[in-house]
């Protein structure tokens, strides 16, 4: 299957026109100019991108990951792949040993058959003091007994943990994960400046959304946004979805650390795709108004209801450089960096890749999906 479209972004390059040729879910080759035979699919006036990368998402579509049934599951997935959301890691919130253990255990078995590409513990080792939209009751001193039953039960399937430095044992933890092949994050933490530094001294390779439930920058305790910042090891997650860091916070970071070190990401929960009501992240009332989602009765945002498509909006939009710059820039921060970071495939659109594509029009508006090979949201209606 051939498909041309006026511009191709591959991740390495930009092509105005630009063609993909596919087969069998892989890409074939890839090239700008005259296409080398008639095309399958002339997409015309569209930008063409590799399907975006979500590592940290909570459910969509009224679902949620916590419940770990197949159909919930897919209830969510299919609300951001239809957005351009090829690859999903599936974030938990915290919860007791036992249902934590059900959760992975159930998840484990999407990974196994691709209907997710990895599971992420969002808690329960962090801290009370930033908890967020976690259940603070619930949160504990990471165990490494706990760690290898979670690990057991995901076979495998356990991509990414977030863990606050500054608990008793957080440091062995990380080191723990580290070694059985899982990316420790720093998030939800009140952690200092140095025990943050010791976090990634231990592995840690990631920063959980960035600046949120996090201790803030002080001009005397630089804390965990500057530790994170400074260190070319790791990769910092922002939702860029207008509610929860500001434009110049994201020029801002993107400045200080390159192209090659943001991870867009949605933290979306279930209320994503949904009209404004009560929801549920875990254990936890969310209350949705006027699409922003919020702790019942509090003030304490509760995730997300964004899709990628405009996290990739607000990139290339909020990101102060010229057009085709924006576009390459979002392209690495929305699909190439993320994957990295967990050890995904990252090569974007190139010979050999999987045939994973988001068609945007002129306003970055998802209007194709390209899955594996097939049209999920097929552009020509």
């Amino acid at each position: 299957m051939l498909i041309t479209a006026d511009t191709l972004l591959t991740g390495r390059e930009l092509l105005r026109p630009g063609w993909i040729d596919v087969s069998d879910g892989v890409v074939l080759a890839v090239g700008g100019g005259p296409a080398p035979r008639a095309a399958d699919h002339d997409l015309g006036a569209v930008t063409v991108v590799p399907g975006f990368v979500d590592t940290h998402l909570h459910g969509g579509g009224g679902a949620n990951f916590t419940s770990a049934t197949p159909a919930e599951t897919a209830t969510a997935v299919g609300v951001h792949r239809r957005h351009g959301t090829t690859a999903v890691v599936a974030s938990l919130v915290t919860a007791d040993p036992g249902e934590l253990l059900r959760q992975v255990t159930e998840l484990a078995g999407d990974v196994r058959t691709g209907l997710i590409d990895g599971i992420h513990l969002e808690g329960p080792w962090l801290s009370t003091k930033r908890c967020g939209a976690h259940q603070p009751s619930l949160m504990r001193d990471p165990d490494p007994d706990e760690i290898d039953r979670v690990l057991a039960a995901g076979g495998g399937a356990v991509r990414m943990v977030t863990i606050a430095p500054e608990r008793d044992g957080a440091l062995a933890a990380i080191s723990q994960l580290v070694a059985a092949g899982v990316v420790a994050a720093v998030g939800h933490t009140e952690a200092t400046y140095e025990q943050t530094r010791a976090a990634i001294a231990a592995g840690a390779t990631v920063g959980t959304h960035l600046f949120n439930a996090m201790r803030p920058v002080d001009r005397r305790e630089p804390g965990p946004v500057v530790a994170l910042l400074e260190d070319p090891r790791v990769t910092v997650e922002l939702i860029t979805d207008g509610v929860h860091v500001a434009p110049a916070i994201y020029r801002h970071v993107t400045r200080s650390v390159g192209p090659d070190r943001v991870s867009l990401v949605s933290d979306a929960m279930a209320a994503t795709g949904m009209a404004d009501g009560r929801y549920h992240l875990g254990p936890l009332a969310v209350d949705v108004v006027d699409g922003v989602a919020s702790v019942a009765g509090t003030d304490t945002i509760a995730g997300s209801t964004a899709t990628m498509d405009r996290l990739f909006r607000f990139a290339v939009e909020r990101s102060g450089l010229p057009r085709d710059e924006a576009l390459e820039l979002a392209v690495r921060q929305s699909s190439l960096n993320p994957a990295r970071a967990l050890g995904l495939s990252a090569d974007g659109l190139v010979p050999g890749a999987k045939a994973d594509v988001a068609v945007l029009d002129s306003d970055l508006r998802v209007v194709g999906v390209l899955y594996r090979g097939s049209w999920v949201l097929d552009p020509a209606g």
